[in-house]
């Protein structure tokens, strides 16, 4: 169930959004998907329903690898760091993205005062 103020991520903003992360560093699942909610303020929200099946398919697209490391509580994790495929597909996307956010805030302003 979503809280109030949480948004639905669609599949190919997802891969965008986790590849900005792990462009940060190296994390596990459980982690990338703290990071998200804690930089979206808890508006955006990674189910593992979601986010592991993101991770599996980047890693066979070869954006992202994976290694098995230790957790901050000692437990074995599987960490994902980006690759340069993965870099250049987040650069490609970045320039989708900016053009996006730039035709939809056009839309916007086009359409404010409107009933």
């Amino acid at each position: 169930m979503k809280r109030r103020g949480q948004v639905d991520v669609l599949q190919g903003t997802m891969d965008f959004l986790v590849l900005r992360i792990l462009a940060r560093e190296k994390l596990h699942g459980y982690s990338i998907a703290r990071k998200l909610a804690e930089l979206s303020a808890s508006a955006l929200q990674a189910e593992e329903g979601t986010l592991y099946p993101c991770l599996y398919r980047m890693e066979r697209q070869g954006w992202i690898n994976s290694e098995i490391g230790q957790s901050e509580n000692n437990r074995k994790a599987r960490y994902y760091s980006i690759t340069p495929a993965g870099r250049a597909h987040l650069r490609r996307e970045q320039t989708k993205w900016d053009s996006f956010v730039k035709a939809v805030t056009t839309v916007i302003a086009g359409t404010e005062g409107d009933k």
